[in-house]
Parts: structure tokens; sequence; C-alpha cells
């Protein structure tokens, strides 16, 4: 399922990145990656605020939408 529909506070493994190669490097750099884990804090707006790498990230709804939980 998309990192968007995840329940506020649970723990997921991230399975897929989607997108464009440049959005798949962004997201990368951000710290997101395939195995890794992360925890949605809350959730404003369609925007999501994500704990990944123990580092809050903003995540619009269209990038929240590429990763697979």
């Amino acid at each position: 399922m998309p990192l968007l529909s995840a329940s506020t506070g649970e723990t997921y493994t991230i399975t897929r990145i989607g997108g464009t190669a440049e959005v798949r490097k962004h997201l990368e750099d951000l710290g997101f990656t395939v195995g890794g884990t992360v925890k949605v804090i809350t959730a404003m707006g369609g925007n999501l605020i994500v704990n990944v790498r123990e580092t809050r990230v903003a995540v619009s709804r269209e990038l929240a939408m590429k990763i697979m939980v």
C-alpha cells in the first residue's frame, strides 16, 4: 500500500519506491530506501510528517503515493 494510506503511529518497512529516476533519487537522498523503516507521525492537509532514519521529514501527497510499504 502507498505510504499515504498508512496509519499514524505505526512503523512500516519500505517495499518499493516508484516514480522517475529523479524522484527515486530525491527520496533516497531524504532517507527513503527499500528495506528501511518509516513511521507516520502526522498527516496535515494531505501531506505527511514521517520519521525515517531517526529524522523527521515532511513528504507531499504526491511523493507519499510513490513510497510503498
